[in-house]
């Protein structure tokens, strides 16, 4: 089974601006998402960018690049996009490793792209469970509901489900809930489906692009990982990622 990690690297970004090349204790965060990447034992690693500068700081270490459109809306388009440009992509499964995860265990990769041994597998991602309601209740950290299959019934920003006769405080020891980690693998032949479909009125109302999927019938599959991994989003999320990586040296 052939598997392709695919980087979308967008170089705007209204919090943080030119974040693929945000410096991190000497290294761009995109190349070390790449690196990392690399790591995991992957048949193919590719960054998709929308800009040349993010091109070139890549190809200067020997990485593969492809260029794609401002306009893609998601990471999920500009992997599609990516894929179409590839020559002799015979690859079975696609994963989707956002630029802004400098730290990503290269064993999630493996996880991911295992799930796919299972012929109904269509589309993968990963979840965590909170264990405090700092987390729980921060529209930021986008929560996900499952059914007894391990697969994905919904996502939210807003805890669910509400915890009856219980106050929200308490609420993270009567009930799991699990945060959702954004990164994705898909079958290839899903890939090309779901970059097709347009937004529904649920992905725009909680900003989550994979309720689209959703609605439209797919199912996702969500594997649980025991830590969290390290996003960068935002100048303080940046700082924080320096002081990590002169900690892991």
């Amino acid at each position: 089974m052939a598997t392709i990690a695919i980087i979308p690297a967008r170089f705007a970004s209204s919090r943080l601006p030119g974040k693929p090349l945000a410096d991190i204790d000497g290294k761009p965060m995109v190349v070390r998402v790449w690196e990392r990447c690399l790591q995991a034992g992957v048949d193919r690693v590719v960054v998709a960018t929308d800009d040349d500068r993010i091109m070139a700081c890549l190809e200067r270490l020997g990485a593969e690049t492809v260029l794609t459109p401002e306009s893609c809306r998601s990471g999920t388009e500009r992997c599609a996009a990516a894929l179409q440009q590839l020559e002799h992509d015979n690859a079975d499964v696609i994963i989707n490793v956002q630029g802004d995860e400098p730290f990503l265990p290269p064993s999630t990769l493996a996880l991911l792209s295992g799930a796919f041994l299972e012929q109904n597998t269509q589309v993968a991602t990963l979840a965590v469970r909170l264990h405090d309601n700092e987390r729980l209740f921060h529209p930021n950290t986008p929560k996900v509901l499952l059914n007894a299959r391990s697969e994905a019934l919904y996502f939210s920003r807003h805890p669910l489900p509400y915890v009856r006769d219980h106050s929200p405080d308490q609420w993270i020891h009567e009930h799991p809930f699990y945060k959702h980690i954004g990164v994705y693998a898909y079958r290839a032949s899903t890939l090309r489906q779901i970059a097709a479909l347009s937004p529904t009125a649920l992905e725009v109302a909680e900003s989550l692009e994979q309720l689209r999927w959703l609605y439209h019938g797919y199912t996702i599959k969500v594997l649980e990982v025991a830590e969290d991994t390290f996003t960068v989003d935002t100048p303080e999320d940046l700082e924080r990622a320096r002081l990590h990586a002169k900690s892991l040296r």
